[in-house]
């Protein structure tokens, strides 16, 4: 019986509104044989428009959340905003890598960092820049899912998140969408070939 080969770890940050998640979502559709799955992370936040629990995250109150911490069930995990965390639960990547699926996980940067820390080499780690922070503004601005207030502090957050990109494996600059979707395919279909 020939063993199920070993999925591996693509890691994906990027400041809100560098295009990440329309990369990401590119691969997974239009490349199917990439083996791509995400790691669903965990969020106190409440959900954005048609999102679902247990498809984009899993939606859970800052006191569940905190339990789960306490019981040391997450990889990695950010409290972004005050009561607004993130995290990655360490029992579900290790079931699906055992399937053999090849898990993405899109996730800010202090979270990619900790994961590539936790993985090594068995992690290709991708940092999504935006070409300026001007642009990042304008993109948000357009999404027309935040607030002012919000955009402003995802602006801020943004400036800090930058300085975390020498850290990935690989930079790469959102300018063109159409070029980004092409790196980030050589990127990732080199690593899961490997």
């Amino acid at each position: 019986m020939k063993r199920q080969k070993r999925g591996k770890l693509l890691i994906f940050s990027a400041p809100s509104g560098s295009g990440k998640s329309t990369i990401i979502g590119w691969l997974m559709e239009n490349h199917p044989e990439l083996k791509l799955a995400f790691s669903i992370s965990c969020t106190s936040r409440e959900p954005r428009g048609t999102e679902q629990n247990g498809v984009e995250y899993f939606f859970l109150t800052a006191d569940e959340f905190r339990a789960k911490i306490d019981a040391g069930e997450f990889l990695e995990y950010e409290e972004v905003y005050e009561n607004r965390f993130y995290g990655t639960l360490k029992a579900q990547v290790e079931r699906q890598l055992k399937a053999g699926q090849n898990v993405v996980f899109d996730v800010d940067v202090k979270g990619g960092v900790n994961i590539k820390k936790y993985y090594g080499d068995k992690a290709l780690s991708i940092f999504i820049q935006p070409p300026s922070v001007e642009e990042l503004r304008r993109r948000l601005i357009a999404r027309q899912t935040d607030s002012e207030e919000m955009i402003a502090q995802r602006v801020a957050k943004a400036e800090y998140e930058l300085t975390f990109a020498p850290q990935f494996d690989r930079i790469l600059v959102n300018d063109d969408l159409q070029t980004a979707l092409d790196e980030a395919y050589s990127l990732v279909s080199g690593f899961v070939g490997e």
